[in-house]
């Protein structure tokens, strides 16, 4: 049985976060994600897509943004369990919590942050006969390596900002690119959009309309050739080396629906004071919560961290206060955090 004072459940950008934020109030956190790396879908979906909107960084890789953010709670040693999923919790007598995993790891924690994105996701698949014989091989719902397809012939299929932003990315790396959509309407970004037409318009990649509704292998067992039906009911062949299929995620709660939270659709109903759901001593944070006015961008969710944080310190500590300490001058944060004294050598002076 580990025994800690929280546990955090998703290890994407707002999870990190709230390691840092309970580190810097003396709290211990142990993370757990159904991934095999920390990240969440930074990671696992878009990790060479460009950030804007991170504070005092202009432009962020999302794999970057991760890499950043586990420098930053190194101080803190926090214990990761990857590759599981907490299967079982249960409140327990002394206020705390019991969680089991899939792995049979066993938890009791004195709080629970639940910064699980959109829950566990699954990719919507391409509906084709035979299709899942070459998942991973020759067909992909996610891009893991850009550099596995440098030099192939490339058909990336879906209109949203994932399949634009790859079609666009890997354009001047792979040997060709088409990109194929049901309709000539993109739920991707305008810009996104133009360029794609832009290159099409100098021959540097192509756009077709249809779906694809065959999938045809070579004697060595490998996808060679697709057949794509166009708007017009006429087949077509088209030959390639890589398939990329980006339709889009189902979101599911998985267990998180079966613990008792109030919920809005698919997220966690939260409160705006602690973030707090409607169990007391489960708090969840990200794009997993829901309360009025809620936007999912990651800087909402560090933010909701930090007020998450605090709660979570005064329940653990009932009767005492929480002072606010800020990180540029206080001496406990300059300890827990492992840094020196900045104005040591004018105290000295002094």
């Amino acid at each position: 049985m580990i025994r800690t004072d929280v546990v955090i459940i998703g290890a994407g950008p707002c999870g990190l976060f709230q390691v840092f934020e309970l580190g810097l109030l003396g709290l211990k956190a142990h993370v757990i994600d159904t991934l095999p790396q920390p990240g969440g879908q930074c990671t696992e979906l878009y990790p060479d897509k460009p950030i804007y909107d991170i504070p005092a960084l202009p432009v962020c890789g999302a794999r970057e943004l991760i890499e950043r953010l586990l420098q930053q709670i190194k101080p803190f040693a926090p214990s990761f369990h990857l590759g599981q999923q907490v299967v079982e919790l249960r409140k327990l007598e002394d206020a705390g919590f019991y969680l089991r995993t899939s792995k049979n790891t066993e938890f009791h924690a004195r709080a629970i942050v639940v910064a699980a994105g959109v829950g566990a996701f699954q990719p919507v698949e391409l509906q084709v006969p035979g299709v899942e014989r070459h998942v991973d091989k020759d067909v992909f719902y996610k891009v893991r390596d850009p550099e596995i397809h440098r030099g192939k012939h490339i058909v990336v299929l879906g209109g949203g900002d994932s399949a634009l932003d790859w079609a666009l990315n890997l354009h001047d790396k792979a040997a060709s690119v088409v990109l194929i959509h049901r309709s000539e309407k993109f739920k991707a970004a305008p810009a996104s959009v133009a360029r794609m037409r832009e290159l099409c318009d100098k021959l540097e990649m192509q756009f077709l309309v249809g779906t694809v509704t065959e999938l045809r292998e070579g004697a060595d067992g490998r996808l060679r050739e697709i057949q794509v039906t166009g708007a017009d009911g006429v087949a077509r062949r088209l030959e390639l080396d890589h398939l990329l299929v980006f339709f889009g995620l189902h979101p599911r709660l998985g267990p998180i629906a079966e613990w008792g939270l109030n919920l809005h659709k698919n997220q966690i109903e939260v409160d705006t004071e602690k973030f707090e759901t409607s169990v007391p001593g489960i708090y969840a944070v990200g794009d997993i919560n829901w309360y009025p006015g809620k936007k999912k961008l990651i800087l909402s969710g560090f933010h909701e961290a930090a007020l998450a944080a605090f709660a979570i310190k005064a329940r653990l500590n009932p009767g005492e206060k929480v002072h606010l300490q800020y990180t540029t001058t206080s001496p406990i944060m300059h300890k827990r955090l492992g840094v020196d004294d900045p104005f040591a050598e004018e105290k000295q002076a002094a």
